[in-house]
């Protein structure tokens, strides 16, 4: 199964690769069932999750059913527990859109909700992040994960995102972390997919972010806080959910919200 994920992850192109692996996934999802594991974002438990990785494969990551990993889990539970975006009336602006949180979002009758992505086939807007034709301050809630290791301007592309934000809003912009990284490594003389894929974990990737994030991803009229939500929550919980290993929780299992102020 690891082998056969790895080569849809370094095969498949990202813009099918989400609908290609669920229907994989919906295929083999039967050998799985049990109750060991619950996924937090679809209700269905399992006895372990699929494996998952560009290149080192993860062991209990992906849930079959609706493909959230670790973070998604996680982060779905900290959205239901820490927030108001499933009470409060609010527009909420999705870019790169997981399929796994996409109609669960569409469903919320108190959210204006709108997808968008630069080529995904179920975005409802397809744009450029570093220069997107949306108005300024339009969306109360903004959700983009793991493409600012992607973009070639990342500066731009936070502007971009803190311009459409409105005052007073907040977003959440999660990134794969290096914990034994300090600082961000970046080299832009770097092209080669081979030799991104060594230097930056994925042969899509610009740059690998260290524990410096929050200061990357900091400009100013905004608030970036690390949220330790993970560590608030009960071992049984953490394993309950596969979310991380509890004896092992870094940097890459918190959650970074941006506040816009005043």
């Amino acid at each position: 199964m690891k082998k056969i994920i790895k080569f849809f992850l370094r095969n498949i192109p990202r813009r099918y690769l989400q609908k290609v692996v669920y229907f994989a996934t919906n295929c083999i999802k039967i050998f799985y069932l049990g109750n060991r594991v619950e996924c937090s974002v679809c209700g269905k438990h399992y006895r372990k999750f699929l494996p998952y990785g560009y290149v080192n494969s993860r062991e209990n990551a992906l849930c079959p059913n609706c493909l959230a990993l670790e973070r998604h889990r996680l982060l779905w539970l900290y959205l239901k527990e820490k927030t108001n975006i499933f009470s409060s009336n609010l527009s909420f602006l999705h870019i790169a859109p997981e399929l796994c949180f996409i109609s669960r979002f569409r469903n919320q009758k108190n959210i204006q909700y709108t997808t968008a992505d630069l080529e995904s086939p179920w975005a409802d807007v397809h744009l450029n992040v570093e220069n997107m034709p949306l108005k300024t301050e339009s969306y109360d809630f903004i959700m983009a994960n793991h493409i600012l290791e992607h973009v070639d301007n990342l500066d731009k592309a936070l502007s971009e995102i803190y311009r459409v934000l409105k005052k007073e809003g907040f977003a959440i912009l999660l990134s794969p972390i290096n914990p034994k990284r300090d600082i961000t490594y970046e080299d832009k003389t770097i092209t080669d997919p081979l030799e991104r894929e060594k230097h930056f974990g994925q042969k899509d990737h610009v740059r690998e972010f260290g524990t410096d994030y929050a200061k990357r991803i900091t400009q100013e009229g905004v608030e970036v806080i690390e949220e330790r939500f993970i560590e608030s929550l009960s071992r049984e919980r953490i394993l309950r959910f596969a979310l991380a290993n509890p004896d092992k929780l870094t940097i890459e299992n918190h959650i970074f919200v941006v506040r816009k102020l005043n």
